[in-house]
């Protein structure tokens, strides 16, 4: 899998004058990587992935996966909102099932996939279980399964723990961590959480403010296994402040 942004640019109309969003982005992202774009709010972060989910179109600009240029949603490409959206009168069996009947497979096919990656993400008790039943770590643990389950090249993220407690924010990134591990899914992640970014990913994009920019790629090379008490480490601190400083220098904001 190899997905390529080259030169994207995105303009919106305004009853006062153009809005620039994203202006110049190139960026790649290769099997098996897990890569985070951060930026504070208004750096385009949400837009640029839209337009690399097909849900929107560049401007200008264009974006491939293997070679094949995006204009539309695709089953190549899985996405993961804040928001969970789930269907709140179907169970989580049935939300999981839904995007694999849109793709034509049979009852029984749907049924069996969708187990299967209810066990994955450890959700096959509550599998007859309404959203309304779950709490915000687990309907995001849904709404990953009904990605995943798919089998998309890329699994696109859009702050997913945006709206989560700490605690459980913290217990979710070590969940998709591990899910990463084990199912080695390709995945590019947009988030403002700059701890988040150096924890879960290899490699980080940083991005400016409007005109959202790539400003800089940053290697995240830390050693070991990756569980919270890495937030502790020199190395983890100093990859941290690296991109603080950055985003300092470019939005003009405080930690």
């Amino acid at each position: 899998m190899h997905l390529e942004v080259a030169n994207v640019y995105k303009q919106f109309e305004t009853r006062q004058e153009p809005l620039v969003a994203l202006k110049d982005i190139n960026m790649h992202v290769e099997t098996g990587e897990f890569v985070c774009a951060v930026g504070a709010s208004g750096s385009g972060k949400s837009t640029l992935l839209r337009i690399i989910a097909g849900l929107d179109l560049p401007t200008a600009g264009e974006i491939t996966v293997d070679g094949l240029r995006v204009v539309g949603p695709g089953a190549d490409r899985g996405m993961v909102f804040q928001s969970y959206t789930l269907y709140p009168w179907k169970t989580v069996q049935k939300n999981v099932e839904f995007g694999l009947k849109l793709q034509g497979m049979t009852t029984r096919e749907c049924r069996e996939r969708a187990s299967e990656y209810l066990d994955i993400v450890g959700l096959s008790k509550f599998s007859q279980a309404l959203p309304r039943e779950l709490s915000g770590g687990m309907k995001q643990r849904v709404a990953i399964a009904r990605a995943l389950a798919c089998e998309p090249k890329i699994l696109l993220m859009d702050e997913p723990f945006g709206a989560l407690d700490v605690q459980t924010k913290e217990a979710m990134q070590q969940f998709l961590l591990e899910l990463w591990h084990r199912t080695k899914t390709t995945i590019l992640m947009i988030t403002h959480d700059v701890e988040e970014a150096v924890f879960v990913s290899q490699r980080i994009y940083v991005m400016t403010a409007r005109p959202g920019q790539i400003q800089k790629e940053v290697i995240v090379d830390l050693e070991g296994d990756r569980t919270y008490t890495i937030k502790r480490d020199a190395k983890f601190q100093s990859i941290k402040n690296d991109i603080m400083d950055q985003l300092r220098g470019i939005h003009g904001v405080t930690a």
